[in-house]
């Protein structure tokens, strides 16, 4: 008995209507799914999205869900990040039924993907905070953006990054927990999560003094 050939619908995003109309960044989406799928099955068609990566609502991705049902095919993506920076809305793909590869992790499985998303997620709330205690520090330097008192801004800006880390540190734990509970020493899971190419809320390589705060238990 032989394995069906699979076959691919890839899914392309570009951010903004210019985007879409100079193919800026769609070029490349495209090499990359048909890169993938070269010798692994024949594509049946595509589907491009022009679309901001903060809104969930997206017609043509519908659409091609409903077609990869319908076909049974598998979905393609050239970046996972080209799907949108929400844990959430990762989380309710991968509960579509649909099967999807995203072309820069082909080998990732739900955990990972689910990991992945949550540090993409991270990265776009680091640039929002970032942004905020920037105009926390013009304001402490005298100009008049808004309330001349910059503490309370930073203040929340602190407390939103303390409430991110917290929450990665919940998303990475089951899979570091996991690899300590098989035997993996500190430095061999920080091996482990650096080859995954999944960095820590701050974007770094992981040791393994972050792995050991990571698996103590939280204080309280």
């Amino acid at each position: 008995m032989t394995n069906k050939t699979p076959s691919f619908i890839p899914y392309y995003r570009v951010s903004t209507d210019r985007q879409g109309r100079s193919g800026l960044g769609l070029d490349a989406q495209r090499a990359a799914a048909h890169s993938y799928t070269s010798g692994r099955g024949p594509i049946l068609t595509e589907y491009t999205e022009i679309e901001s990566g903060r809104k969930i609502d997206r017609p043509e991705l519908a659409k091609a869900l409903a077609e990869c049902r319908r076909r049974k095919a598998v979905l393609v993506i050239a970046r996972l990040d080209r799907l949108a920076r929400n844990v959430h809305f990762i989380s309710g793909l991968m509960e579509s039924g649909v099967e999807f590869i995203a072309c820069d992790m082909p080998h990732a499985n739900r955990l990972t993907l689910h990991i992945l998303a949550a540090v993409a997620e991270h990265e776009r709330e680091l640039i929002s905070q970032r942004t905020r205690e920037a105009l926390a520090a013009a304001k402490a330097r005298g100009q008049k953006l808004g309330s001349p008192n910059p503490l309370p801004a930073l203040a929340q800006a602190r407390a939103v990054s303390q409430a991110n880390a917290h929450r990665f540190a919940d998303t990475v734990r089951p899979l570091v927990q996991r690899l300590h509970d098989q035997g993996e020493s500190l430095n061999g899971i920080a091996r482990e999560l650096n080859q995954r190419d999944i960095p820590t809320s701050r974007g770094r390589q992981w040791h393994a003094i972050q792995i050991k705060n990571l698996l103590e238990p939280p204080k309280q």
